[in-house]
């Protein structure tokens, strides 16, 4: 099975660290994100694995090969442009070839007791291009899905603002949090490349896409509302993670 790691970012919020380090080493509980993110996608089964560079990206690149994770692990280098998490992915998925079934994204800033090979065989029962991992986890941000579970929109809470603004005047959705993890079919890839090209921009977020409202596209949530999830993307929750895990 595949998978793409997000690990590019710059993590501005996680500075001074990230002054001279990348975001995807910054080790919680002794052990690198990456590290730890790589080592769950074997145990559950993913075989086949890119991951994205940026920030600092030689010192990733040589992380990975002074490293054995008995997977095969491939890097996506965009030393010279950051393209964001759909960019990213628009870039990294050809690097597993022709006819590679579906992918796996996971932020590498997320420590999740999430079940991936649940979600992977979830993704492929249910017949989605996107299939997104949601919880009931406390967030500002949520997405909006309607009773067959398909995504309609996304709301801050906080700023009170939907995407799309007609998202507003939806009834009947149920507001879930988004965990950073999702499963992409062959086609959904496809289609990021097409968004891409349509809007000519390299670099773009993930986000932009899914909220198109892309012809034809089917995007759907697998929800786990006991979802222990930690986004270790802040010193707060950095921190949280550290004390949880040792």
């Amino acid at each position: 099975m595949n998978a793409i790691i997000l690990a590019a970012g710059l993590g501005t919020r996680l500075r001074p660290w990230t002054l001279e380090h990348p975001k995807a080493l910054v080790p919680v509980g002794g052990i690198p994100m990456l590290e730890r993110v790589v080592v769950k996608l074997r145990a559950e089964g993913f075989d086949r694995i890119v991951v994205n560079v940026h920030h600092f990206s030689g010192q990733v690149k040589e992380f990975l090969a002074n490293r054995d994770f008995g997977v095969e692990v491939k890097v996506s280098d965009e030393s010279e442009l950051l393209l964001d998490t759909g960019g990213a992915i628009a870039k990294a998925a050809p690097l597993f070839g022709k006819d590679c079934g579906p992918i796996l994204v996971h932020n590498v800033d997320i420590v999740s007791d999430a079940d991936l090979s649940e979600l992977s065989e979830a993704h492929k029962g249910c017949g989605a291009d996107v299939t997104l991992l949601t919880s009931g986890r406390d967030s500002s941000r949520r997405l909006l899905f309607d009773g067959e579970q398909c995504l309609r929109g996304w709301h801050n809470l906080t700023a009170g603002e939907y995407r799309p603004e007609t998202a507003a005047a939806l009834t009947g959705m149920s507001e879930h949090a988004f965990s950073g993890i999702y499963m992409v079919s062959e086609e959904g890839v496809a289609d990021i490349r097409r968004y891409s090209q349509e809007i000519g921009r390299e670099a773009f977020p993930v986000m932009d896409w899914l909220l198109a409202g892309r012809a034809g596209l089917i995007i759907k949530e697998h929800y786990v509302p006991g979802l222990d999830l930690i986004d270790i993307g802040k010193p707060e929750t950095l921190a949280k993670a550290r004390l949880k895990l040792g």
